[in-house]
C-alpha cells in the first residue's frame, strides 16, 4: 500500500475515533484540544549522526504537529544502559508517552517497567519485535527482522551467490542477530557473521571488512545491516579487489545512488518514517480512547525491497523525507 494512502487512512481513522469519543473539535486529529497537555518522547539507540534515523524523527515530528502533541527526540548512542537512563529521565520529566527502541530487553526492560508503573504508556519501535511483550509495552512498530532477513537471503540466492558475509555493527542488538539468522535461513548456503566497530568508526569498519574479504576469496556476497555500514563495505570491496556483490538493510541517499550505479543489488526498506509517525497516532488513541493497536502482534512497517526496478520512485520519496 502506498505510503501516503497509509498515512491518510491512519489520520482518517484517528479522526473518526476521536470524534466518536466526544471531542468538541470538528477538525479531528489536527486539533490541539484533543490532546492538550500531552508530551511524547522518542528515545532510540544509535549515534545522532546515523543517517537511518532522519525519517524516523521526521515522522515523529510530523505526527506530533498533526495531533498538536509536544514531541522531543533523543539519541543515546549504542549503549543500552544509557538508553535505560534516558527512559528513567523521561519518567522524571513526567512525559505522557514514551516511544523507545529495544535492542536489549535485559538492559532496558526494568526502566520501561518503571515507566509503566508510573502510568506512562510505552510503545517500542524498530527493535524489539520479539521482546516488547515481556517488558509490557502496548505494542511494537517495525518490521519482523527474521522475515526481512529471509527475504534478503532468498534474493541473494537468486542472484547466484554462494558465500555471504553478514556484517553486524552493534553487539547485543537482537534485531541485527535476527537479520543475519533470517538471511542464513533464506540463503541456504554459507553465511559468515562478522562484528565490526560500527558507525562510530567507519574507517575501522571498512578495514575490518577488507581484511576478511582478502583472507577468504570464497566470499562472493556482503550483506550489511545499516546504510552507513553499506558505504564502508562498498569501499572495502573495491579496496580488496573483490568481486563480491553487496546488499544492505535500510536506505540513504548514498545507498540509493549506489543501487542506480549497480554497486548495490538491493536494499531492505523497513519504511522508517512510519516507525516515527504511527506510534504518535497509537499513543493519542490510547490516551483518548483506550485503543490498543496490534491485537497482541507487532504492527509491521516492512520489509519492502528497493532495487533497480523501483529505485527512482523510492528516491523521490526519500528526498521528501517520507519513506
Amino acid at each position: 500500500m502506498h505510503l501516503r494512502r497509509v498515512l491518510s487512512m491512519t489520520a482518517a481513522l484517528a479522526a473518526l475515533a476521536l470524534t466518536a469519543c466526544g471531542s468538541s473539535s470538528s477538525s479531528g486529529p489536527s486539533s490541539t484540544a484533543v490532546v492538550e497537555g500531552q508530551y511524547f518522547i522518542l528515545i532510540r539507540h544509535g549515534l545522532p549522526s546515523d543517517s537511518f534515523w532522519a525519517p524516523v524523527q521526521k515522522g515523529f515530528t510530523d505526527a506530533g504537529k498533526l495531533y498538536g502533541v509536544k514531541t522531543t527526540y533523543q539519541a543515546t548512542g549504542n549503549n543500552s544502559s544509557d538508553e535505560a537512563k534516558a527512559i528513567d529521565a523521561a519518567v522524571a520529566q513526567h512525559v505522557t508517552g514514551i516511544v523507545v527502541t529495544l535492542p536489549d530487553a535485559g538492559a532496558e526492560g526494568p526502566a520501561i517497567k518503571r515507566a509503566e508503573a508510573a502510568g506512562i504508556p510505552v510503545i517500542t519501535v524498530n527493535t524489539g519485535s520479539t521482546t516488547y511483550r515481556e517488558v509490557g509495552a502496548l505494542t511494537h512498530v517495525g518490521q519482523d527482522e527474521t522475515l526481512a532477513g529471509q527475504g534478503a537471503g532468498e534474493r541473494l540466492k537468486a542472484a547466484g551467490l554462494h558465500h555471504i558475509l553478514c556484517v553486524l555493527h552493534q553487539q547485543f542488538n537482537v534485531a541485527l542477530e535476527q537479520r543475519c539468522a533470517g538471511a542464513k535461513q533464506g540463503f541456504g548456503g554459507a553465511v559468515t557473521n562478522q562484528y565490526v566497530p560500527g558507525t562510530s568508526d567507519i574507517p575501522g569498519t571498512e578495514a575490518s571488512i577488507k581484511a576478511t574479504l582478502q583472507s577468504d576469496s570464497s566470499i562472493d556476497g556482503v550483506l550489511t545491516l545499516d546504510p552507513d555500514i553499506a558505504m564502508a563495505a562498498k569501499d572495502a570491496i573495491a579496496a580488496a579487489n573483490s568481486s563480491a556483490r553487496l546488499a544492505t538493510f535500510d536506505l540513504s541517499n548514498n545507498v540509493l545512488a549506489a543501487i542506480k550505479q549497480g554497486k548495490i543489488l538491493f536494499a531492505v526498506d523497513q519504511q522508517p518514517y512510519l516507525q516515527g509517525y504511527l506510534p504518535v497516532s497509537f499513543l493519542v488513541l490510547y490516551k483518548q480512547n483506550g485503543n490498543v493497536v496490534g491485537g497482541g502482534q507487532p504492527v509491521l512497517t516492512g520489509p519492502s525491497f528497493v532495487d533497480s526496478n523501483n529505485v527512482d520512485k523510492i528516491t523521490a520519496c526519500v528526498k521528501a523525507g517520507n519513506c
